[in-house]
């Protein structure tokens, strides 16, 4: 079995190391630093095991999770207490605050021995649907850009436009897809800075110029960027709720 320890504290992977001393069927393939190193590593090794840091420079482990076609079963370890329920509701196998004992380690190792291939497999799918649906709000999107990982701030975001399976993000730079729904970005999102105006549109309310009347009951929002976006009746009362007009 292998595994993969990704943390930005030393110490902390060296605990890990430590611990799985006792554990001779598995083996430490790569230890990593940050999420960038994580995904080469796990791409790389197809580990059957991580133990994944949550708070680290560059991305956070979410973050990198959300890069991993088909990630591995995971086993967060992180001194912020705050993460735990976004974990567990993820999927996690377990979640392991920093520092923990050789015996709370061995309770999160007796959790994945016991599960098999069949369900690691499902509950690695699992965790990156349930990392979707938390009430956590995001200030950057985080994909893939040619082979790329490429961070985009949220202030930067003009629109988002659904395209099939995948969301097309609007950006001064141009248009970028991430593997996601629209549903995941309204959940993700500010929503007093993205308002879902279109089954097929979220908008930057702050770039908003006007509303102009379209058609029957239909409208137009107009951004000042020359974009014209149409606007459906319940996209309407949204943002007339949130303008105040």
């Amino acid at each position: 079995m292998k595994a993969i320890i990704i943390d930005d504290e030393f110490l902390a992977r060296n605990m890990v190391k430590e611990y799985l001393q006792y554990y001779p069927e598995i083996e430490v393939v790569q230890e990593c630093s940050d999420g960038f190193e994580g995904i080469k590593a796990i791409q790389q090794h197809q580990p059957d095991l991580l133990f994944l840091d949550i708070q680290m420079p560059k991305i956070n482990g979410f973050e990198m999770l959300e890069l991993v076609e088909q990630p591995p079963a995971v086993i967060f370890t992180t001194a912020f207490e705050e993460y735990a329920i976004k974990a567990f509701e993820a999927h996690a196998i377990d979640y392991l605050l920093k520092p923990f004992s050789k015996e709370r380690f061995d309770k999160a190792m007796q959790k994945w021995q016991q599960l098999g291939r069949q369900e690691m497999a499902l509950q690695a799918g699992q965790l990156l649907e349930g990392l979707g649906n938390q009430p956590f709000r995001s200030n950057r999107i985080v994909l893939k850009d040619n082979g790329k990982i490429k961070i985009i701030p949220t202030a930067n975001i003009r629109y988002l436009e659904s395209a099939d399976d995948y969301v097309k993000i609007h950006t001064a730079e141009g248009a970028f897809l991430k593997n996601r729904t629209m549903q995941y970005f309204e959940q993700q999102l500010d929503p007093q800075q993205f308002v879902r105006i279109h089954r097929s549109y979220l908008v930057n309310v702050q770039l908003i110029s006007r509303i102009d009347p379209y058609e029957k009951d239909g409208h137009l929002a107009i951004l000042s960027v020359g974009v014209r976006l149409p606007v459906s009746k319940s996209g309407y009362q949204k943002l007339k709720q949130l303008l105040g007009i």
